[in-house]
C-alpha cells in the first residue's frame, strides 16, 4: 500500500520516522507498506537461509566474507527521496568499511558492498518488478531475485497462465538477463552455483 503525505518525504524524513520500522520504505517521496505477512516472512527466512548455506559452503567458502543482515536500508545518493529495504540482502563486509553510515546505523549507499538481493513480492508487486530493477540496476547489482511465491505479478512479467514464479535478474553488459523459474524448476544462480534449490522449498 502506498501512502501519499501532505508533502513528499525526503530520504532524511523518512529515516527520522520510520528508520527503525521495517514495515516501510520510501520510493520518489512516497511511503510504502510493506505488508509484511506471516506467510511473506517465512519465505525470506527460508531464503535467507539457503543463501548463508550455500555461501558458507563449498571451495570458495573461506575467501568470502559475506554476511546477511537482519535489517537494512538502501539509499542511494543520486535518489534523495529513496529508501529500499529489501527483504533479503547479502553484504561483502570486506567493503563495508568504505560505506559511510554503515558503523552508526545499517544504510547502506553504494552498490559496490552488495552481493545479491532478494524481494519476495506482495500486493505492490510493480515496485519490485519495474522500479527497484531500476534502482538496483543503477547501483549495479549483480544478482536480484524476484520470488513471486503467490503468482501476483503482471501477466507481462510472470507470463500466462499466473502462477509462481522466482525471476533472477543476473547482471550482464550494464542490463539485466533475466531468468524465471516455476515451483519445481531447479534455480540456476552465479553468485550461489552450489545452491540446490527451487520455489517449492520456499514455499510457506
Amino acid at each position: 500500500m502506498t501512502y501519499t503525505p501532505s508533502k513528499l518525504l525526503t530520504v532524511e524524513d523518512f529515516t527520522s520516522q520510520y528508520g527503525d520500522d521495517s514495515r516501510y520504505e520510501l520510493i520518489d517521496g512516497e511511503l510504502r507498506d510493506l505488508e509484511p505477512t506471516g506467510p511473506h516472512e517465512s519465505v525470506a527466512g527460508e531464503l535467507a537461509g539457503h543463501w548463508f548455506s550455500a555461501f558458507r559452503s563449498g571451495p570458495q567458502a573461506a575467501a568470502r566474507s559475506w554476511t546477511i543482515p537482519k535489517n537494512c536500508l538502501i539509499c542511494p545518493p543520486a535518489a534523495q527521496s529513496t529508501a529500499l529495504r529489501p527483504d533479503v540482502i547479502v553484504l561483502d563486509k570486506a567493503k563495508l568499511e568504505r560505506e559511510p553510515f554503515w558503523q552508526k546505523e545499517p544504510v547502506i549507499a553504494s552498490g559496490q558492498s552488495i552481493v545479491a538481493i532478494a524481494e519476495i513480492v506482495s500486493t505492490n508487486w510493480q515496485d519490485d518488478y519495474a522500479r527497484k530493477v531500476e534502482e538496483y540496476l543503477l547501483l549495479a547489482v549483480a544478482e536480484y531475485w524476484i520470488v513471486d511465491f503467490r503468482g501476483l505479478g503482471g501477466l507481462e512479467f510472470i507470463g500466462r497462465p499466473k502462477q509462481p514464479t522466482i525471476t533472477i535478474c543476473q547482471l550482464q553488459g550494464g542490463y539485466y538477463q533475466k531468468q524465471q523459474f516455476r515451483l519445481h524448476e531447479p534455480i540456476a544462480s552465479r553468485i550461489f552455483p552450489t545452491l540446490t534449490l527451487t520455489l517449492a522449498d520456499l514455499m510457506p
